[in-house]
């Protein structure tokens, strides 16, 4: 089940999209949904304002400094946060992603940056990060490091982070917004925004635009 969580910065940017989390609960942690004027299904949301890339230092899976601005300036950009752990929307969210990606040519699959930044750094070690983004797509960029750090950064993308806790069964879950933003090669602005419900086709016909830094 999804413990659903809103991020009131993303909201209020990307005209009241459903913003959710992934973990466990009971009853009480049914869906709350948020309904826009447009009921019209809209994979991507083109930002109105767009969000500064986070100023984030971290760790990546061979275990060097990965500073996040610096190294992926001037490439387009997808960021996610989620957990190794995640039982539902993390895997499938980069497993769409990873799958969409092979859609493109080599240089444009070389271009692409796609970061996974995790939530439960305490669980996901960069050799953990490591092994499990290995049998997604080992191109992809995953980055672990200090909670507060991370929540901090997450937090000026208007993404919401909890620390993660233990359920009644004691199994440790991240309750974490699920949203994937995408960031600009022309301004390293993060532009679109993608929720939980984006799928396979809707990445593969948008990242050619994203590449380039057009709308979707």
């Amino acid at each position: 089940m999804h413990k659903k969580k809103f991020a009131m910065a993303a909201l209020l940017a990307a005209a009241c999209l459903t913003l959710s989390a992934c973990g466990s609960g009971g009853d009480s942690d049914k869906p709350v949904t948020m309904v826009s004027e447009d009921n019209s299904r809209q994979a991507a949301t083109v930002l109105d304002k767009p969000f500064e890339k986070p100023d984030l230092v971290l760790t990546d899976t061979q275990g060097k400094k990965y500073d996040l601005r610096r190294q992926t300036a001037g490439k387009p950009t997808l960021i996610y946060f989620g957990y190794t752990h995640c039982p539902d929307v993390c895997p499938l969210t980069m497993n769409n992603i990873a799958v969409a990606k092979k859609q493109l040519s080599q240089a444009q699959q070389d271009e692409l940056r796609v970061v996974f930044v995790s939530t439960d750094p305490e669980r996901d070690t960069p050799a953990a990060l490591g092994e499990w983004l290995k049998g997604i797509d080992p191109q992809i960029v995953g980055l672990t490091g200090d909670f507060d750090t991370i929540q901090a950064g997450a937090r000026t993308l208007g993404i919401s982070i909890d620390p993660p806790t233990k359920d009644k069964d004691g199994k440790v879950v991240s309750t974490h917004g699920t949203q994937v933003l995408a960031f600009s090669p022309k301004s390293d602005a993060g532009y679109v925004l993608y929720g939980e419900d984006a799928t396979v086709d809707d990445y593969t016909k948008d990242l050619p635009e994203l590449i380039k830094g057009e709308n979707p």
